[in-house]
Order: structure tokens, then C-alpha cells, then sequence
């Protein structure tokens, strides 16, 4: 039985494609913890819709446009970024390298973009910020059935200068991760936020299910407003995946609509989370910035959420292999990669910038 060993390399990679990352970090690690990160709910057809079908949209090619660049900045809640994409917020990085979600952070301040830290990180929200003291910070927080820790949570993101807090919406249970249970997988660590909140040290071996059944599960728009007068910050719901919850959630005064499936970790038998972007931002209407993630792997990916609506692609995966296999450089490479990428695709497809690309672009149903 392999031991869990977590990795410390730091270089930049020379990355062929994510897919080929991923193989590498597979043979690596030990195979529950690969499986925990990579794996998802019940069968995983939730799981292997997402990424196949992005293959459903095809991208029409445009000739002789006159373009001789791309330009892929664009901006998020009034914060500037390089590109389109941003770093999703990932439970427990420490499973990947020694330094977690400080490398993770390092290496997006590297791309000037803008780093997401979960309520469940490896290390506490104070070590992610003294690790990194510049740079653009969200907070995504799983509410909690106890309301000091809330309170309390929430007062550590705005002494941390947080620039927005993400609510994950869509994990009112854990989901039913069967590589978790046959490979009885914990993490081999315990939970930063969480030690320094009940002062628990020993928590070696911690059973997501069981730090789950603390999360609030009854989750109500009267939440929103909570949050936003604790921190006077902007409030992004994750996990909006119908056109639904739009309006609920506009009027409950929302800043941002985060459309996500988990990336196939929580409701199993759902639809790919692509095939939901569409919808969901033609009933945002531009009102709020539209984000989105799960199955993203690729330039054309990226290409095709923004065509269909998105705002922001947020990478959760890909950072973490980027994260083992090279630490804040290897997080630097995957954002490389991915922006090498969808510059090609931009080019190809007669779209010079962001704007065009979500107006302009020609997407086909296939």
C-alpha cells in the first residue's frame, strides 16, 4: 500500500495538454488521494458529461480577418485580469504539494488573476494572506449550522482584504463519492480555518462527510444578506446551475452568479454543466458577471464557455496538477497553457478580444 507523501517541487512545467498533466500527477500520487481529486459522485456520468460535452459546440472558423493578436484581458468586479480565468476555490491543497494553497495563491498572483480560498483550505486564511500579502483574494465559505463560526469566518476574510465572498450553494450534503468509500480515503491532515476556530490539533484523518454534516443545509436567500452586511463585500452564489434561480437570486441582491456542478462531485445524474450555461446567462442578461467551471480542460473550452455566455472560467483541477507537479510554477504553467491556448483559438476564429468573442463568435450545435 503506497503512503501518502505530498509533493515540494517548484519549477515551471512544459505542459503538452491538461490531460497529459493529469496522467502525470496520476502516476505520482498515491490512489486515494488521486481518486479524491479526481474522481467524482456515483457513476460519474455527471463527472464525464461535463468534459464530453464541450465536444456537442463546435467553433466555426473565420478567414482572413485581419487580426494580428489577441487580446485576452478582461475584468472581474472592477478588478483588472491578464485573462479570463481565475483559480477556483479547492478544498484541502495540501494533498497536493507541502505548501497548499500558498503556492496556489503565489503562482495565480504570478498571472495577476485572482485566487478563490475555500473555508475548507489546509492552512488558514491568516497563513494564506502573510504568505501573500499582495494581490487579488476571494473567499468561498460553506455556512456553517454554527453561527459563531460564521461570524467569525467572515471577520477573518475582511481582516484578510477579501475582495468578494463566494457562497457554495449546491453541497447541502456531500455528495456520494464512491472512490472516497472503496478506497476509504481521508485527508491526511485537518482543516486550518477549522483548527484555529475549535482549536483542534489532532486532526489527522478527517472525513469530509463528517466535516459536511456541520455545514448549514438549509441555505436561504435571507443568507445572502447576512453576508453582505456582516462584510460589506460582493456576494457570489456557486452552484446556480437553472435560469430559475436567477431571478431569486438577482433580487436578493447577489453580485456575481457562479454556474457550476461541482465539477461532478455532488448531484449526480445532472446534465453537463455547459449544456446549462446558456440558459442561465440569457436570464442573467448581463446584470451580474456570469463565472463558470466544471469539465474545462481546454483553450477551445474556455472559447466556447465564454461564447455561450460566461464572463469567467474558473479552473479547479487543472491547478491542483499544475500545483503537484511544479508548486506556484506549475500553477503559473497551467494558466500558460490555457491562455496559449485560447489565444490560438481567438485567432482562428476572427475574435480579437473577450467582448468578441461572447459577441461575435460563431458556435455551432452539433
Amino acid at each position: 500500500m503506497s503512503t501518502y507523501i505530498a509533493s515540494n517541487k517548484e519549477e515551471l512545467l512544459d505542459i503538452i495538454s491538461i490531460d497529459d498533466l493529469e496522467q502525470a500527477v496520476k502516476e505520482a500520487m498515491d490512489l486515494p488521494s488521486f481518486m479524491s481529486v479526481f474522481g467524482g459522485a456515483g457513476d460519474e456520468y455527471t463527472l464525464n458529461a461535463n468534459k464530453d460535452a464541450f465536444n456537442k459546440y463546435g467553433i466555426i472558423s473565420r478567414c482572413m480577418m485581419g487580426i494580428p493578436s489577441v487580446d485576452l484581458s478582461t475584468s472581474l468586479l472592477g478588478i483588472p485580469l491578464q485573462s479570463p480565468i481565475i483559480t477556483c476555490p479547492v478544498a484541502g491543497n495540501g494533498l497536493m504539494h507541502v505548501n497548499g494553497e500558498k503556492d496556489a495563491m503565489k503562482g495565480t498572483l504570478l498571472k495577476e488573476s485572482i485566487f478563490c480560498a475555500s473555508t475548507y483550505s489546509t492552512f488558514t486564511l491568516d497563513e494564506i494572506r502573510q504568505a501573500n500579502p499582495q494581490g487579488n483574494l476571494f473567499f468561498q465559505i460553506y455556512l456553517n449550522k454554527d453561527q459563531s463560526f460564521n461570524d467569525w469566518m467572515l471577520d477573518k476574510a475582511v481582516q484578510a482584504g477579501a475582495k468578494a465572498i463566494i457562497v457554495t450553494a449546491d453541497a447541502p450534503v456531500v455528495g456520494n463519492r464512491l472512490w472516497d468509500k472503496r478506497l476509504n480515503f481521508k485527508f491526511p491532515f485537518s482543516f486550518g480555518n477549522l483548527d484555529t476556530f475549535y482549536q483542534n490539533q489532532d486532526g489527522l484523518g478527517v472525513d469530509i462527510a463528517a466535516i459536511f454534516n456541520a455545514a448549514k443545509n438549509n441555505l436561504s436567500l435571507q443568507d445572502i444578506q447576512y453576508i453582505k452586511d456582516k462584510t460589506n463585500l460582493p456576494v457570489i452564489i456557486k452552484g446556480v446551475q437553472c435560469k430559475e434561480d436567477v431571478e431569486r437570486l438577482i433580487q436578493a441582491g447577489v453580485d456575481g452568479i457562479w454556474v457550476s456542478n461541482h465539477g461532478g462531485r455532488q448531484l449526480e445524474g445532472g446534465p453537463a454543466c455547459i449544456d446549462l450555461l446558456e440558459e442561465v446567462s440569457l436570464a442573467v442578461n448581463k446584470r451580474v458577471p456570469v463565472i463558470f467551471d466544471s469539465g474545462t480542460r481546454r483553450g477551445q473550452h474556455i472559447f466556447k464557455a465564454l461564447a455561450l455566455g460566461a464572463d469567467i472560467i474558473a479552473m479547479g483541477r487543472p491547478i491542483l496538477y499544475g500545483l503537484h507537479q511544479g508548486g506556484a510554477q506549475g500553477v503559473q504553467s497551467v494558466y500558460d497553457i490555457l491562455e496559449k491556448e485560447l489565444s490560438a483559438i481567438m485567432m482562428m476564429a476572427g475574435t480579437r478580444n473577450i467582448e468578441e468573442i461572447q459577441s461575435k463568435a460563431m458556435i455551432k450545435k452539433m
